[in-house]
């Protein structure tokens, strides 16, 4: 018999900016996904494990240290335990989704047996590359223990089917937390699922990134969310946004909350965040954070990867610490966004 720890990543760029990321490779975020993942290696700190897996994207491999570094073992990266691919439905925020395919998002969701988009793969796709690669691993490592590091909406559709749920039924299933935790036993091609969505050890640690959201909780999966357009001339004045770069509009809904300005300079591998703010009534309401998403994709588009800004309030420079900015100069920021392994500094 061979024991599998499947394990969600850590939380990432998608998680925290509310962006559909299947293979796209992001990152994980440098705040609360590096604590979770260290959380993890204290959950496995006494637990057998002979060896480790991961999907090859970057958040995988990243959560991974949690495991295989503490152990000295090897990773072993794997695309078969990649995440679904999300076709043309890749970088583009939920709420967009929704609005723009409010079936397609319900399905995706909610009726996974009909859930397709342009260029993306079927739920039946994902079960038909990844309980073989399952099987395979579990053969190769007969009366071991594995982890295997894997993804959100994958596992969702993997965990269900193996507790015997048709891809009508998994729609009803939980969606599980960053990190959480499922236990199969394999024995010869029968997979039995013990336990599964375990994130006790991040509710101990007040590390849950689902505690932290609402999307989740509300009837048929429908957020509410931002939308981003070009500033017009009108909102930049209502807003105070110098002229020049790339002026974009924050919207709730219809509502315009803010904006941001981005000044690439190619010539230095830099774009420079001008401005970026939310009017005064929106402020405080957990808003500020997903347009710096949006910033990221684009400026890795445009092959800049480093982000720069100027901050001298000591509670704002927290605030952009948390997402990963660190002083370069006077009130001068910058933030690394090359796609990479984080290092999570777990203890050794």
């Amino acid at each position: 018999m061979t024991t599998i720890y499947l394990v969600r990543h850590a939380e990432a760029e998608g998680n925290l900016y509310r962006i559909a990321h299947g293979h796209y490779n992001s990152c994980i975020t440098d705040d609360r996904g590096c604590r979770q993942i260290r959380a993890l290696a204290e959950r496995f700190r006494d637990v057998p494990v002979d060896a480790v897996y991961a999907s090859d994207l970057i958040r995988t491999r990243t959560t991974a240290q949690s495991i295989y570094l503490p152990k000295g073992l090897e990773l072993h990266p794997d695309p078969a335990f990649r995440e679904i691919c999300m076709g043309e439905w890749e970088e583009h925020c939920w709420y967009e989704l929704l609005r723009k395919y409010p079936q397609s998002h319900h399905d995706f969701n909610h009726r996974l047996d009909r859930w397709q988009v342009p260029g993306s793969e079927t739920a039946r796709q994902v079960l038909d590359r990844y309980l073989p690669a399952l099987r395979r691993v579990a053969r190769q490592h007969d009366g071991q223990t594995v982890a295997i590091f894997s993804h959100g909406a994958a596992m969702r559709i993997v965990l269900g089917t193996l507790q015997g749920l048709s891809l009508l039924e998994i729609g009803d299933t939980p969606f599980g937390d960053n990190t959480s935790v499922a236990r199969l036993e394999v024995e010869g091609d029968d997979i039995r699922v013990l336990y599964r969505d375990d994130n006790s050890h991040l509710v101990q640690a007040g590390l849950s990134t689902l505690a932290k959201q609402k999307w989740w909780r509300q009837k048929g999966v429908q957020e509410m969310g931002q939308l981003y357009a070009p500033l017009t001339e009108e909102e930049r004045q209502q807003l105070g946004v110098p002229t020049g770069g790339e002026g974009v509009a924050v919207r709730f809904v219809d509502e315009l909350i803010g904006a941001y300005q981005l000044l690439p300079r190619p010539e230095e591998g830099v774009g420079e965040i001008g401005w970026y703010g939310l009017l005064p009534q929106w402020q405080g309401r957990d808003q500020g954070i997903q347009p710096l998403g949006q910033i990221i994709q684009r400026c890795r588009h445009m092959g800049l990867l480093r982000l720069r800004l100027r901050c001298g309030d000591a509670r704002q420079r927290s605030f952009w610490a948390k997402l990963g900015f660190y002083p370069v100069e006077g009130d001068v920021m910058e933030k690394n966004i090359t796609p990479r392994v984080l290092d999570a500094h777990i203890p050794l």
